[in-house]
């Protein structure tokens, strides 16, 4: 394995760290991306792997020239073979309209390639950090949701290809642990949002900005009581780097996420008055298992990473409209 180096971060910040090689699945993506730029920036070298099935090259253009960081189109339910110091394994479609368009390979996604990514670690004896999902929880029947609620998920609906998928990454994440003694780290991800989601990816966020500056209709599924927490992408990024930093008895999971909770007709009112559109709300039916509520309790990430978000979602989504009113309207920048 490439042996680590010491060099300075931050500019001209006199801390230094320990470089390392970072493989990060799914790099292209809203997430990876985001993680991509923040592990250059603390001096690490970055391997970006995608399929690009929904990442997009456009996210990470600005990354393709710099000395630490290079690309690698691969996916990942097939082995890979690289050296690196550290694994974020992000790779997988994570919005009902693209996970649902080919469920099985969603579910190979998950499990297919949670096995080649541990068996990658497993190999190198190096750290690996999984994104999970609140979804694990599916439509919870406690509120809010702790790490040691086992969820309420229906096992063959449309939605169980990644929720199920994403669960038994988990088994296999913690078995590895087990029986490998590998040293694992489990995000469980919630709603996130911020500049270079997917414009299309019918998330609520995006869905609703991109509706409100084309001035159409908005779009609620159900009557919009159902409620979700909305955590900005820096501050996700940093429990990230904060969770594959920790002890190694910190494993996880641990809920990562704004415990700030909104109904979904609260955050359209409010994207409609922030954009200053004249759309109208429109009502359609609810999809099969769609959750009631979701809140994550992050009371495990504030008493062992020291984190909690800090953007409130009015700033928040301030820059992400400013994102896809320069993406909607042809304008570069990220």
């Amino acid at each position: 394995m490439q042996a680590r180096t010491t060099v300075r971060v931050h500019g001209d910040s006199e801390h230094l760290a320990s470089r390392k090689t970072v493989l990060v699945t799914g790099g292209a993506g809203f997430l990876g991306s985001h993680l991509c730029e923040r592990l250059i920036a603390d001096g690490h070298d970055v391997i970006c792997l995608d399929n690009f099935f929904t990442g997009a090259k456009q996210n990470i253009d600005h990354l393709l020239a710099h000395p630490r960081f290079e690309m690698m189109r691969h996916d990942i339910t097939f082995p890979l073979y690289v050296e690196v110091d550290e694994i974020y394994n992000l790779a997988c479609p994570a919005s009902p309209i693209h996970y649902q368009h080919d469920p099985v390979q969603t579910t190979k996604t998950s499990v297919h390639g949670a096995i080649n990514m541990l068996g990658l670690a497993k190999r190198l004896k190096c750290r690996i950090f999984q994104a999970s999902t609140s979804e694990v929880y599916g439509d919870p029947s406690i509120h809010p949701q702790t790490e040691d609620y086992w969820g309420n998920v229906n096992p063959i609906g449309p939605r169980s290809c990644y929720d199920e998928g994403k669960r038994c990454a988990e088994t296999l994440f913690f078995d590895y642990h087990r029986q490998h003694r590998l040293e694992i780290k489990v995000a469980r991800i919630f709603n996130t949002y911020g500049p270079r989601m997917h414009p299309n990816d019918g998330r609520v966020v995006s869905n609703f900005i991109v509706q409100a500056l084309r001035g159409a209709p908005i779009t609620i599924y159900g009557d919009g009581s159902q409620t979700r927490s909305f955590c900005y992408v820096d501050d996700l990024i940093e429990g990230f780097v904060r969770l594959m930093n920790s002890p190694a008895e910190v494993t996880g999971p641990v809920n990562l996420g704004n415990p700030g909770e909104f109904t979904i007709r609260e955050l359209a009112e409010l994207t409609i008055e922030m954009v200053g559109s004249k759309s109208k709300l429109t009502f359609e039916a609810l999809p099969q298992d769609d959750p009631k509520q979701r809140r994550p309790d992050i009371s495990r990430a504030e008493a062992q990473l020291g984190w909690q978000p800090t953007i409130p979602l009015r700033e928040g989504l301030q820059r992400t409209i400013a994102y896809f009113d320069r993406f909607l309207s042809g304008r570069t920048g990220t």
